[in-house]
């Protein structure tokens, strides 16, 4: 199953917290079915947080995997714990690593603590732009459009 994941820092040494990252992504690629891609990394200003947050660098890779969604988050949460989120985050607060599981193939999943496709991919330009460098023709379940689309839209607003 192809997953998208995107990554987010915001404090500390945000390049090398999401090189380390991805370098962990990397390792859980299974590649018998295709290539691990990865974004460039964009400077993003904060969306829905608090005042005088600092800019964001942001990311995304795609992976194959055969593990469950839900095991696969946990391992996200995992990887943001070890580069220092604390457990009990506040919302939109400023992070060292943020990686949310964007997509897992044509999955749709509605559970406690998972959506998938996860939802406001395609309105928000720090996940649609790297997004639409590796896919731009990524056209996900309850979407009209394909991923270039979305990030044309939101840059001619």
């Amino acid at each position: 199953m192809r997953a998208g994941i995107a990554l987010g820092s915001n404090l500390g040494d945000c390049h090398a917290l999401l090189s380390r990252a991805l370098k962990n992504l990397r390792e859980i690629h299974e590649d018998e079915t295709g290539p691990f891609l990865e974004s460039s990394f964009f400077e993003t200003e904060p969306e829905d947080c608090p005042p005088d947050s600092p800019l964001f660098l942001n990311s995304v890779a795609e992976l194959e995997t055969s593990r469950h969604p839900l095991e696969l988050i946990k391992l996200l949460q995992d990887l943001e714990t070890a580069a220092g989120r604390p457990v009990h985050h506040g919302h939109h607060l400023p992070r060292f690593l943020d990686l949310d599981l964007l997509y897992c193939d044509e999955m749709t999943l509605d559970s406690p603590g998972l959506q998938l496709p996860h939802p406001r991919i395609n309105e928000r330009l720090f996940v649609l732009k790297p997004l639409a460098e590796i896919r731009p023709g990524l056209q996900l379940p309850t979407w009209n459009y394909p991923c270039s689309e979305y990030l044309r839209l939101i840059l001619n607003k």
